[in-house]
């Protein structure tokens, strides 16, 4: 009889041979064994997962360890993501948007004395975006504070901050790296440190971003990582709360990730401080067990640990997917620079211009950004033959992926409409929001992820010049 190890080896191998028979769809763009292309037939996602088999065997062998709740692996990804972003912690959760929603409640803690945010209190974001960047700062009950977006960055318009800050009331700025694009981190953490205010980084668009060759995610005091497939590594489901500096948010996210209990104690351990039976909190009776002791209001928004162990076999294709998002992005930009009389095309922040033999044109303000990108984005000119929404028909009638910037303008989407209808001071705008209404009315954008074979972006070129070249009759 073979043994338990033999047994588990022989499964993993049959694992392998199973997923390069079935995944090869999944497969990196440029990997020779990545399933053929057919023009018009095969679809091209916007974006999608990019694995192999180490993953697909990774995830088996997990399960059929099965510890499936968070454990070995997940602590393993936490120690392995942390490192990567050079941060004292990552904590795993179950989705970017919980990881937004546990950065933000951290901040209510009363241990942060005069800086603690209260109901009331406002939080300085953007308006044009994902609206779980902002859905967090009303669940806690404060104001966010809509300032405007660059069309073209598709950031903030950061001359708006002072705009928007009110001494003693405003507490923290929370706003997104949009689709891989840094926001402009000189200028707005000055702002933060000049109001003493929190800056929590919306990272979940931008893993690999740098500016001025630091990392993405690691400028503020906390930041959130998404691992949904469209992202830059997925593990199906999940994301993370990275602590950037003070340790003092390790206690407070886990508990508020662990239903909100005092203990920290990890799943399957218990009485690691030799005192379970030993602590008097609250109005309970001495002694009570520590497991059982909730000092906060929680949630429970853990992850699986078999989703962890493909997290860790991404994270070691993470430069490469970096690359290649990069490189398709590049290949894009001028392959379509011949379109500029009909799309304005999106540039880094910082940048002031784009060449075809230079690249990109920079600002003099001496700094850079090196962009991740999580898609292309394109805006379809007031003057084009066509609309935006034309140009989506085409490209779905193509079987091209593509996707508007999200929510758009946040503050016309129906839940902020209904809301400001039933409570005018639930958050406050700043300005008249143009820039918004213009990547609401003409954005789109379409895929650069690294499953992308050099096929589908010839593919993707040529149906765009098809189709201006149709509307210019």
């Amino acid at each position: 009889m073979p043994s338990a190890a033999e047994l588990k080896a022989e499964i993993l191998r049959l694992t392998g041979e199973y997923s390069r028979l079935v995944h090869a769809d999944n497969r990196p763009g440029n990997d020779l064994r990545h399933a053929p292309f057919a023009p018009g037939r095969t679809p091209v996602p916007y974006a999608g997962r990019v694995f192999t088999e180490s993953e697909v065997e990774a995830a088996v062998a997990s399960v059929l360890d099965f510890w499936l709740t968070l454990g070995p692996e997940g602590e393993a990804f936490e120690t392995d993501i942390a490192r990567y972003l050079a941060v004292r912690k990552s904590i795993l959760v179950n989705s970017g948007s919980s990881a937004n929603l546990l950065a933000l409640a951290a901040l209510t803690s009363t241990q942060w004395g005069s800086r603690q945010l209260k109901p009331g209190d406002e939080v300085i974001t953007v308006a044009a975006g994902f609206p779980t960047t902002v859905a967090p700062i009303i669940q806690n009950r404060a104001v966010p504070v809509f300032i405007d977006s660059d069309p073209i960055t598709l950031n903030a318009r950061i001359e708006r901050l002072e705009d928007a800050c009110v001494p003693g009331k405003t507490k923290a700025v929370m706003m997104a790296h949009t689709l891989g694009n840094p926001f402009n981190l000189s200028a707005v953490t000055d702002f933060c440190r000049r109001h003493g205010l929190w800056l929590i980084e919306d990272n979940c668009d931008a893993l690999g971003c740098r500016y001025d060759e630091r990392l993405t995610g690691t400028f503020g005091d906390l930041s959130t990582q998404s691992f949904y497939p469209p992202h830059h590594l997925t593990l199906g489901e999940g994301g993370a709360v990275n602590i950037v500096r003070d340790m003092r948010f390790k206690v407070l996210v886990e508990s508020l990730r662990d239903w909100g209990r005092d203990c920290w104690c990890p799943s399957g351990k218990d009485n690691t401080c030799n005192k379970r039976f030993g602590w008097q909190l609250g109005e309970l009776p001495e002694g009570y067990d520590h497991k059982y002791i909730y000092s906060r209001l929680g949630y429970n928004l853990k992850p699986l640990d078999p989703q962890a162990a493909i997290g860790r076999q991404q994270l070691k294709k993470l430069p490469a997917f970096v690359q290649a998002r990069i490189d398709n992005w590049n290949y894009l930009r001028a392959a379509l620079s011949d379109l500029e009389e009909f799309f304005a095309f999106m540039l880094p922040t910082h940048a002031r211009a784009w060449d075809k033999q230079d690249g990109f044109l920079w600002d003099a303000t001496g700094h850079r950004t090196a962009c991740s990108w999580f898609a292309f984005m394109m805006l379809v000119r007031p003057t084009a033959p066509f609309s935006r929404r034309d140009l989506a028909r085409a490209l779905d009638g193509a079987k091209i992926g593509n996707r508007m910037l999200f929510g758009g303008n946040l503050a016309r989407q129906p839940a902020f409409v209904e809301l400001r209808k039933q409570c005018p001071d639930a958050f406050r705008v700043v300005g008249d929001l143009s820039g918004a209404d213009r990547i609401m009315c003409e954005s789109i954008f379409i895929g650069t992820f690294p499953g992308l074979t050099p096929q589908m972006l010839d593919y993707i070129v040529e149906t765009l010049h098809q189709f201006v070249k149709d509307r210019r009759r």
